[in-house]
């Protein structure tokens, strides 16, 4: 469920107390463990955590209008919603997940959990250190690192460019051997060899027949 709201207090305010203060909890928690490259402000409807243009200028990828997403808070009809993109984003995900998974157990804790959304009705069914500790495993960097190795694995992405190498400057492990011009070169003389010789060959078995030829003739009028 979408809010029109335009800044995060005025979202806050739209709510009814009991989710204010649960998605408020949260907030403290994720402002206090994120990063200072996180920053919170709308985004989708609802409350966002993301990677600004200024750290990471191409943006998310589906919208690269939008910074790229990082987490978000959300009041749903029927439920609360924690979207955290940094555990099922990139290879290593199965690890953070088992350990979030097994780290919320072990905190008493019932989980409501999708890919990245973890669903709650109220404050006290979130096991908030754990949160917090999920927060600070996934620094802006870490997270825009396996983002981009998500990106440049998908199907049809495009080599990442490779800077031009200065003129006069020798690439690594370039043979710097001269070498002779193609004319010069003995492969192409042997191919042109071989072929001039076949053709000799032709030439001398068409004269050898012509003659016998001649000489059976010449045979024929001796007798």
């Amino acid at each position: 469920m979408q809010s029109k709201a335009t800044t995060v207090q005025a979202y806050l305010d739209s709510l009814p107390d009991d989710r204010r203060d649960a998605l408020n909890a949260v907030r403290q928690v994720i402002l206090k463990h994120a990063d200072k490259n996180i920053r919170e402000g709308m985004q989708y409807g609802m409350i966002g955590y993301f990677v600004p243009h200024e750290v990471f200028p191409a943006g998310y990828h589906c919208d690269p209008k939008q910074p790229l997403p990082y987490a978000g808070l959300a009041s749903q009809k029927g439920h609360m919603s924690l979207y955290m993109m940094g555990l099922y984003i990139g290879e290593p995900a199965s690890d953070d997940v088992a350990w979030f998974q097994k780290a919320w157990l072990a905190a008493g804790k019932k989980l409501d959990m999708g890919k990245s959304c973890i669903r709650f009705k109220k404050l006290d069914d979130l096991a908030l250190d754990v949160l917090g500790e999920a927060i600070r495993r996934f620094p802006s960097n870490v997270y825009i690192k396996r983002y981009q190795e998500v990106l440049d694995s998908r199907p049809g992405a495009k080599p990442k460019a490779k800077a031009a190498p200065k003129p006069g400057a020798k690439s690594a492990g370039a043979d710097t051997r001269k070498t002779k011009p193609a004319s010069q070169s003995s492969r192409p003389a042997r191919a042109t060899s071989k072929a001039k010789t076949g053709e000799g060959a032709k030439s001398t078995k068409a004269h050898e027949g012509a003659s016998k030829k001649t000489n059976g003739a010449s045979a024929k009028r001796g007798r």
